[in-house]
């Protein structure tokens, strides 16, 4: 006759295998939630950086948009300034005939010098910037006078116009020195009139800052 075995668990046995499994349930839960919020965490600091990132590109764009728009603004400034001030003559004189037959002429701007020469068939006109201007020397004798124009752009070296009115070639100087003085210390220009602008290159001239 066999007698079967028969193996009995105690009430303490199975409960702490319970715990156990219940453990292990509570810990692979708790592990799948981690994972689950670092997933959404990462998720958002992703579109937080995409989010960023394209609000930096508007951003950049805009600003791309407005320093175009501002430097097309200034450059309009810029080109409009250089029309009006090439086109200002502020003051033009000639050699006075008929002491010479083919009277030459001085045209003072803004910004440059224009010298026209004549001779009988054929008249030659040079233009020089007044920042390259590095003297202008006044001669008179009892009548007339003349002026040379020294710069590093002529072949030259210089330009002389003979036979000018004497009052007309000393302010013709004044003014050209006074432009010169103005463009040195940067001074704009542009915002005085043609009459008011003369009047302060003569106020240079009497102050003995240009003599």
């Amino acid at each position: 006759m066999r007698i079967r075995s028969k193996t009995i668990f105690s009430n303490s046995s199975l409960r702490t295998t319970a715990e156990t499994e219940t453990k292990k349930i509570s810990y692979w839960l708790e592990k799948l939630f981690r994972q689950g919020e670092k997933k959404e965490a990462e998720e958002e600091k992703i579109s937080l950086q995409r989010e960023t990132e394209r609000q930096m590109q508007e951003e950049g764009l805009e600003d791309a948009v407005k320093e175009h728009s501002r430097k097309v603004g200034t450059d309009q400034h810029i080109l409009e300034d250089m029309i009006a001030k090439s086109n200002r003559i502020l003051i033009s004189i000639s050699s006075v005939f008929p002491w010479d037959f083919f009277p030459d002429t001085i045209n003072v701007e803004e910004t440059r010098v224009t010298i026209i020469q004549r001779q009988l068939f054929a008249s030659q006109a040079h233009s020089v910037d007044i920042k390259t201007i590095s003297n202008v020397f006044l001669d008179s004798d009892l009548f007339f006078a003349s002026l040379t124009i020294v710069s590093r752009t002529f072949e030259e070296n210089n330009v002389k116009i003979m036979k000018l009115r004497k009052k007309e070639a000393i302010l013709t100087r004044r003014l050209i020195e006074g432009l010169r003085m103005f463009i040195e210390k940067d001074i704009d220009t542009s915002k005085y009139s043609t009459v008011e602008l003369i009047n302060k290159l003569k106020e240079l001239s009497t102050t003995g800052i240009v003599l």
